[in-house]
């Protein structure tokens, strides 16, 4: 008995040691040293997410090279150094913030010279890391406590000690979340970091953000993992029974910042069974029409690929055509359904069946910790790299776009607690296709007023006047914003945002929302949609 506790909390303490790696990579993605340079930070995702997932034998020079620079399967080491040079930048920029801004952090990672498995160092001599996670910093306490009694006392603690240890700190842990849920029902109408946001009815969304637990993400048709921009790992093909991996060499995929998810797909008559703790998910299925369309090169186009899809013998799609949802071949489609529960067996059956004697297709596979009732908060940042806010949400980085270009800026804005937040932008004539589930949602989009911003001085007529954007947003045809003049609009505060309730997706799933110019370009910093 006294093993089997013993071996419990020893298993808590981990976990907890695992927390603050995770927290510590976090830190580092989100600081200005990676934020800045986005190849860099997509590399040390890679690293650590490899690490976390016990995959570590698999972080090999030319696995870099395919999975993260997207190299060609001829890679050759010897005539191609970008792993190595890139890997001695990364080297060279952890050291630099270690000497600097991360210096007293508990945790540091580091690559060793001669290998790319990274390691987490303590530094207990320093000041602890104060993990950024959903829970109190009472509860970040306790677990930074037990980490470090593990370290100094495992020689002269017993197990009927490390039991007691790990009761206690379970208990706090519990007193911890539950503080941080009260704190949370108090500061739920709190005012937002940001000024000019129009009343709007209060979006529903989880006390303490959104539910952390099993993630599975599989790539369909690959053959090896890889991560996103986002930092999040995607498992090589498996689960799977029918129909056969298929491979395109097209360079661009529209509405995605990470196309390697759409070269590789299964076609055919095929289905997933895949391993699923008893629970509530979020699935997401990824298409992308890779074959049909003059966009692909090949014949064809909408009507080409009709398929039925259903989930535990649930249908989810019904004659579903990629090109008509997508509106184009060559295009990234994410399909989406809340409330998603394994079967009798503990298992979640996809069955892909393609209709009218044509085949079925499919690029990825993803399954999230589900909420009640509606889907989780989607957030949205014009940058190449994921964001924490100051209030505790995660921010993905930029997706389902299409057209404009990004910038980013030095110079902080005013108006905001969160001056991060606003550093970058998507200006030009562009749109989100985001996808929802049907419903109701609030939408707030933000805005930075810049004199530098270049949707404001490309068209600057007068040198000696403030430059202007004015433009339209519309949301499915719906108006949102008419000649909204964003200089003006900001009265000497640069941080905006405008918020609009009772927006529906159109009938293929989406909240499109388009930036269209009137005068100067269009801006956008972020997109926040709640489900309400």
């Amino acid at each position: 008995m006294n093993s089997k506790r013993h071996k419990m909390t020893t298993g808590s303490t981990e976990t907890v040691e695992r927390e603050l790696e995770r927290a510590e990579l976090a830190t580092l993605l989100e600081g200005k040293e990676f934020v800045r340079a986005p190849k860099l930070a997509h590399l040390l995702s890679y690293l650590c997410e490899k690490y976390f997932a016990g995959e570590a034998n698999q972080i090999k020079e030319y696995s870099i090279a395919l999975e993260v620079f997207q190299r060609r399967d001829s890679f050759d080491q010897d005539s191609d150094s970008i792993v190595r040079v890139e890997a001695n930048r990364l080297r060279k920029r952890l050291a630099e913030y270690y000497a600097g801004e991360g210096a007293s952090h508990q945790v540091r990672i580091t690559v060793p010279v001669g290998q790319y498995v990274p390691k987490f160092e303590s530094n207990l001599s320093r000041t602890p890391l104060e993990p950024r996670t959903s829970i109190s910093q009472e509860s970040s306490a306790v677990a930074d406590t037990l980490a470090l009694k593990k370290t100094t006392d495992r020689q002269r603690w017993g197990p009927r000690q490390w039991w007691l240890t790990g009761t206690v700190g379970l208990l706090l842990l519990g007193m911890g979340i539950t503080f941080g849920l009260i704190r949370a029902r108090k500061e739920r109408n709190a005012s937002p970091p940001v000024s000019g946001i129009e009343a709007a009815a209060p979006p529903v969304e989880s006390l303490i953000g959104p539910p952390t637990g099993q993630e599975i993400r599989i790539l369909a048709g690959s053959s090896r993992s890889l991560v996103d921009h986002a930092g999040k790992l995607w498992s090589a093909d498996y689960g799977f029974s029918g129909g056969e991996a298929l491979k395109t060499t097209a360079a661009h995929i529209a509405r995605t910042q990470d196309p390697f998810f759409y070269r590789t797909n299964r076609q055919g008559q095929f289905r997933y069974d895949i391993p699923l703790p008893k629970g509530i998910y979020e699935l997401h299925l990824h298409f992308a029409e890779t074959v049909f369309g003059p966009e692909s090169g090949g014949s064809g186009g909408e009507g080409s690929r009709i398929m039925t899809v259903r989930a535990n013998g649930k249908t989810l799609l019904k004659r579903f055509d990629v090109v008509e949802d997508a509106g184009a071949s060559l295009t990234a489609d994410v399909k989406v359904f809340p409330e998603i529960t394994p079967a009798s067996d503990g298992m979640l059956h996809l069955e892909f069946a393609g209709e009218d004697g044509k085949q079925a297709t499919l690029s990825a596979i993803e399954v999230l910790p589900g909420l009640h009732g509606h889907i989780r908060p989607v957030r949205l940042l014009a940058r190449q790299t994921p964001y924490y806010s100051n209030d505790s949400h995660w921010w993905s980085p930029d997706n389902y776009f299409a057209g404009g270009q990004l910038a980013s800026f030095t110079t902080p804005v005013t108006g905001t607690d969160d001056p991060e937040l606003f550093e970058s932008e998507r200006w030009g004539n562009f749109s989100y296709a985001i996808p929802v589930a049907p419903g109701k949602y609030t939408v707030t989009l933000f805005f930075a007023a810049r004199h530098d911003s270049p949707g404001a001085l490309l068209n600057s007529e007068n040198k000696g006047t403030e430059a202007e954007h004015i433009f339209n947003v519309f949301c499915n045809g719906k108006v949102l914003l008419q000649n909204f003049n964003l200089t003006r609009e900001a009265h000497g505060t640069a941080a905006q945002s405008r918020r609009f309730a009772g927006l529906e997706p159109n009938s293929q799933g989406k909240l499109l929302i388009e930036f269209v110019p009137v005068e100067g370009y269009p801006t956008v910093v972020g997109i926040e949609v709640l489900p309400q």
